[in-house]
Parts: C-alpha cells; structure tokens; sequence
C-alpha cells in the first residue's frame, strides 16, 4: 500500500478506491444504537446511498438536511441512506462516537449513523472527502457502483442547485435506464486521519 504524509505528519493510506461498474465490498460498522450495520442487512434493498459525512464539515453540515431528504424520498423506494463518518476522532474530536449519537438525535437522522471505527472502510471505496457519495445496486453479482461524487452543484444553498446529480442518478438507476452523470467531484472538507 502506498502512503502519503497527511497535515499532521501521520502516514494516511493512498488508494484508488471504487471506479463506476466496481462490485463494492461489504461491511460491517457500528451504529449510534450500538448495532452493527452491513449492507446485507437490508435484504429488501434495491440499491443504497452511501455517504461518507461527518459532524464537524461545514459542508457536510449544510447538506444534512438534504441528506435526511433523500433518505425520506428514496428509502420507501429501496434505497435507503446509509452515512459513515470517516474521520478520526483523536484527530477531530467533534466527530467522536458519543458527539455522532448527540448530532443524529438533534437532526432525527431516519438513517444509520456509522463509525469508520479504525478509519478501514473510506479507503476501499476512495472517499476523500465529507459528503463523499456512493450510490451502489444491488444486484446478483454484488453492489455495483453507479455513482460517485457530489449530492448536487449548490452547497451553500439548495434554492441555487440547478444540477440534482444524486437524485438523477437514482432516479434513472431505478427506472433501469442509464445515468447521464456518473462521476462528479465530491466538495467538502477533507477526511481527517
């Protein structure tokens, strides 16, 4: 594995993550209810929303609300939301796990809320920043990766965003057609490590 050195001079690990068309791996991540949460939980699911976020990202902050939407408008639909903060807590201590739980019951998450305890799963599918989204189908072969990137093109304000790209990508995904835009570039504060 190839490492580069992050801000505070500790070794973070340099990875390519998933590419659209990836079967991506499952896992298994504690929730703020104390449970273990894996994608193969949800036997119903047609696909899932993963979204790398965190308390502390202004960025990700702003886009809670929209996050909490699309878990709302698609999860009926088979496609529930499924967050994991990836920082390091020792680094960013807003982001610990009693603060996660403190965060997600004053917003009413409606979704889990998951620890990247060790920092091992971000990583394998090569977020690098908070919100960081993966929208995944389930399929026989495994989750297949449709979508990387941004929620949309407005983070300071949702009343701007002219481009949905999240909620096209799903959109289409489920109307078995193909998505327009599969790759964007995530906006948001860097992972913490």
């Amino acid at each position: 594995m190839v490492f580069y050195l992050g801000f505070s001079g500790t070794p973070v690990p340099v990875t390519e993550g998933y590419d659209i068309g990836d079967v991506a791996t499952d896992f298994s991540l504690i929730n703020i209810d104390g449970n273990k949460v894996s994608l193969s939980d949800f036997m119903e699911a047609k696909g899932f929303l993963l979204i790398f976020t965190c308390n502390t990202c202004p960025y990700a902050v702003k886009y809670e609300d929209r996050i909490i939407a699309l878990d709302k408008k698609y999860k009926s639909k088979g496609v529930p939301v499924i967050a994991i903060n990836p920082n390091n807590p020792d680094k960013q201590p807003g982001d610990s796990f009693a603060k996660m739980k403190s965060r997600a019951a004053a917003k009413g998450f409606t979704f889990p809320y998951l620890l990247d305890e060790g920092q091992k799963v971000y990583p394998e599918y090569g977020a690098t920043r908070t919100p960081h989204v993966y929208l995944l189908e389930k399929t026989p072969e495994g989750n297949i990766v449709r979508y990387i990137g941004a929620i949309d093109d407005n983070y300071q304000n949702e009343s701007l965003v002219k481009e949905k790209f999240v909620e096209n990508a799903v959109d289409a995904m489920l109307a078995g057609n193909d998505i327009g835009v599969t790759k964007t570039r995530a906006i948001g504060c860097r992972i913490k490590v």
